[in-house]
């Protein structure tokens, strides 16, 4: 409307303007036609000014001009001009990301003090002394240590293919005699690409070095992990967890609704390898090179199930149960130098069981088998039973004010050779751990244990059990 009367405001002017005085009978005649027209100017100029004041859409009122008081115009008025067509604006078409640009970096470190509060922290040649594979500031020695610290790039190169890269600078080696080890290098943890077989990504196929699906615990992240070293009786079937080789997971929409839901939450999870896992791999461990032509053969299941049904004290929970298998022939370095010419059987089967906490939870994993285990009598390796697992209680307490606090006991056993040493020592572990878990913020985690240890030190030169009490601390970062 405001457009309308600007314009009917513009053709009265530009009336009185071509006007002339021979179209005019006489002065008098020409002097009224102009007092009218400047009449009309001011009556579509107020109108115009009460319309700004009138909402969107609302029609201002046009004064009435009597016709018979007013002479007739020798010049018609001109027609108001059609207001232009709207030109509609082209929506911006989004421009596809690179590939690189789809990649995240990530990561967590974990700083460590470990104090003996009593026990065997030293010991006479040939006895042990009070040592864990998993922590190597479990020592005379004390003092802080980094434990991991991990960067992660990660990220969908296409709508198929995924893949993830981590490194540990937080590694350490021996040097030549291996006397004195040297901290602070950087290892290749995971080298890998998901190959997704489907549009909604329940099956994929992994290729490179990653986890290998032997074991709960063994496959949830340090940085998840509830307590601060993995069993033994777990561990001892994958040192470092990880290995080079193919393997296939296949994870149903309803089990990932249940993981969701878990993350969601809050839940400590294994991370995603699948309900089902088929796999094989070198078999020799993380970052070796393959020794035999035998490849390692895994199998990994795993089932949540939804508790809501069995009444209102198990509203929310979830009993997550499953099992694995493997087979491998793996040969073990020598105290003499390189590597042992003969494959010995690596095979064992698993079980877990995990009822998330809500708040209360329980988590226990038990193995049984057969590996190579350095044997004192005969002064060599051979192929020996193991068997070994843990049980674990923990209780969630999230809080508003301090963060979430999850206190948690665990006790474990294993009785079994340790592959990933030289020789294969036997292992006798007992041990119990009571702790704390503080999370004030997602960034930042406290873990505050103490452990009563009974050990046999992974070192075949030295015999018997060494005893002990720990404090043992853990800050931890996420970035």
């Amino acid at each position: 409307m405001t457009l309308r009367l600007r314009l009917a405001a513009g053709t009265a002017l530009a009336t009185l303007m071509i006007s002339t005085p021979a179209q005019a009978q006489d002065n008098a005649a020409l002097q009224r036609q102009i007092d009218e027209l400047k009449a009309q100017v001011q009556a579509l100029t107020a109108a115009l000014a009460a319309n700004k004041g009138t909402q969107p859409g609302a029609a201002a009122p046009v004064p009435a001009v009597d016709a018979a008081s007013a002479p007739a115009a020798p010049v018609a008025l001109a027609a108001a001009p059609a207001a232009p067509a709207a030109v509609p604006v082209s929506a911006d078409v989004p421009k596809s990301k690179a590939w690189y640009e789809k990649l995240s970096l990530r990561g967590y470190t974990q700083m460590r003090y470990n104090g003996f509060l009593s026990g065997d922290d030293t010991a006479p040649a040939g006895e042990s002394r009070l040592r864990s594979p998993h922590d190597s500031s479990i020592s005379d020695r004390g003092g802080f240590s980094l434990r991991r610290a991990r960067l992660v790039l990660q990220g969908d190169v296409s709508d198929r293919v995924s893949l993830y890269l981590q490194s540990d600078f937080a590694s350490a080696v021996n040097n030549q005699a291996g006397s004195e080890r040297r901290e602070g290098f950087v290892q290749l943890r995971d080298a890998y690409a998901d190959v997704f077989l489907d549009k909604d990504k329940n099956w994929r196929v992994r290729f490179g070095q990653s986890k290998v699906p032997f074991g709960w615990e063994n496959m949830q992240s340090s940085s998840n992990r509830l307590t601060l070293d993995r069993s033994d009786a777990i561990n001892s079937a994958v040192p470092s967890e990880r290995d080079l080789g193919i393997v296939t997971y296949y994870t149903p929409s309803s089990v990932q609704q249940i993981w969701d839901r878990l993350g969601h939450d809050g839940q400590k999870l294994f991370g995603n390898y699948g309900a089902f896992g088929l796999g094989v791999f070198n078999g020799q461990g993380t970052n070796r090179t393959e020794q035999n032509r035998g490849l390692m053969k895994v199998a990994f299941a795993t089932w949540p199930f939804e508790l809501d049904g069995l009444g209102g004290a198990f509203e929310g929970q979830v009993l997550e149960i499953g099992g694995s298998a493997m087979m491998n022939d793996v040969q073990p370095e020598l105290r003499s130098g390189g590597v042992s010419t003969i494959a010995y059987d690596d095979d064992r089967v698993g079980l877990h069981a995990i009822l998330y906490p809500q708040p209360f939870g329980i988590q226990a994993e038990w193995n049984w088998g057969k590996g190579p285990e350095y044997d004192l009598a005969s002064q060599s390796i051979e192929t020996k039973n193991l068997s070994g697992g843990y049980v674990q209680m923990m209780y969630r307490l999230p809080t508003e004010t301090i963060g979430a606090l999850m206190p948690y006991a665990r006790w474990q056993h294993y009785r079994g050779g340790w592959k990933a040493g030289t020789n294969a020592p036997r292992l006798e572990t007992d041990e119990f751990e009571l702790g704390v878990e503080w999370q004030p913020w997602k960034a930042l985690e406290f873990t505050f244990a103490y452990a009563r240890m009974k050990r046999a030190e992974a070192d075949e030169r030295r015999t018997g059990r060494a005893e002990g009490n720990l404090i043992r601390t853990q800050v931890q970062w996420n970035y």
